[in-house]
């Protein structure tokens, strides 16, 4: 299993296409409309995002953007054998959305069905048999995404799609793939949602972390899929006051809360995302000067000042000292602080989440949360 694509629920997808390219520099490639819902279509490297917004309050995204602010609504997988993945699901109880359904184009065989997920997030499983072929036609098509109508109908998709040439996922794009994406629960459900993605997708938990500041904190356990590169922690809040708890109350519900994107030089990237008016969390100096007092820190090169003057957090273990976790984050994207990227580089096959960062990170939110109250009650 690995994760194949991300489906955003969005108020305008066509504004929002444009911030994604102009910003983030991600490339369009298609469009399309079916009965009340438009869906934009993006890639970066291995990574590709659906931007759906209702034309009607007939669309399920209209439904959706009743009850929530916008944001994440369906992560689909990619599965060898969906007939055996979805039976397993649905003996374990998981809520089937829709049966499998089938692509009939020759070139490329494919096949999916839809599961509800943890609260309001759904899962779209995909089976490639085998694999096709985007550049075959030169045309994205049904390849990456033909699933957003509750019925295929081939018609539909090349009568009213706008295709553009399809992106190589190995030319200069900013990203590689998607590193993590993060689940934020409420507090008491950790264990549960552990459990149920155990049971139901059969992912393993992994390592734990406990953040706690004076005002709040969190748990958080890491959830792997074997043999694949899809991890996900699930975080749930130790207090009301947790920034976790404030994404809950702001998401009227569990979410997603941030997708880190991996890249190959994050300073690159950085530099560029910051040209294009991408905003970040501002990191204090005294966070770096707790990084001085670790063995490795090289005050004098000329990578590690430029590291802090783009304020990217820094992990390292003293067994690899060469491999270096770098990382950053944006600050939140849609109206609401609901959801945000994190931006990540692993040297040297460094592994893990940053966990020497995990505080910083946590109090650089905290400093955010506390900044939206005051101007709140200003």
């Amino acid at each position: 299993m690995e994760i194949d694509h991300i489906h955003f629920y969005v108020k305008d997808a066509t504004a929002q296409r444009d911030w994604f390219v102009n910003c983030l520099g991600f490339e369009a490639i298609a469009s399309f409309t079916h009965s009340e819902t438009h869906t934009e279509l993006i890639q970066s490297g291995l990574v590709r995002f659906a931007l759906s917004s209702p034309l009607s309050v007939a669309s399920p995204v209209a439904e959706y953007l009743d009850r929530h602010p916008p944001g994440v609504a369906d992560i689909a997988f990619a599965v060898q054998d969906l007939a055996s993945c979805l039976d397993q699901a649905a003996v374990a109880g998981a809520k089937v959305l829709q049966p499998i359904q089938e692509n009939p184009l020759s070139f490329n065989p494919l096949k999916w069905a839809k599961i509800a997920g943890w609260g309001e997030l759904s899962h779209t499983l995909i089976q490639r048999c085998p694999p096709g072929d985007a550049t075959k036609t030169g045309r994205i098509y049904t390849e990456i995404y033909p699933f957003w109508t509750e019925e295929y109908n081939e018609n539909s998709i090349y009568d009213q799609g706008n295709f553009l040439p399809a992106p190589n996922p190995l030319g200069n794009s900013l990203y590689l793939n998607i590193d993590h994406f993060v689940l934020n629960v409420e507090k008491g459900d950790l264990k549960p949602a552990l459990t149920w993605y155990e049971t139901i997708l059969g992912f393993k938990g992994q390592q734990t972390f406990d953040i706690q500041t004076e005002r709040s904190g969190l748990h958080s356990q890491v959830m792997i899929y074997p043999n694949s590169l899809i991890q996900f922690p699930i975080n749930e809040p130790t207090s009301n006051t947790s920034q976790v708890q404030e994404f809950l109350e702001l998401n009227r519900g569990p979410g997603i809360q941030h997708i880190a994107l991996k890249t190959t030089d994050i300073l690159r990237t950085i530099a560029q995302l910051r040209e294009n008016g991408v905003s970040f969390i501002d990191v204090p100096s005294t966070y770096y000067a707790t990084l001085r007092q670790r063995l490795g820190f090289d005050e004098e090169s000329a990578e590690w000042q430029e590291i802090q003057r783009k304020k990217i957090l820094v992990d390292w273990h003293l067994e690899t000292p060469d491999s270096l976790l770098l990382q950053t984050f944006t600050q939140p994207i849609f109206e609401q602080p609901t959801f945000f990227f994190e931006v990540i580089e692993r040297r040297e096959g460094a592994a893990g989440f940053g966990e020497g960062n995990f505080q910083a990170l946590f109090e650089a939110i905290e400093r955010e949360q506390l900044k939206r109250a005051k101007q709140h009650s200003a």
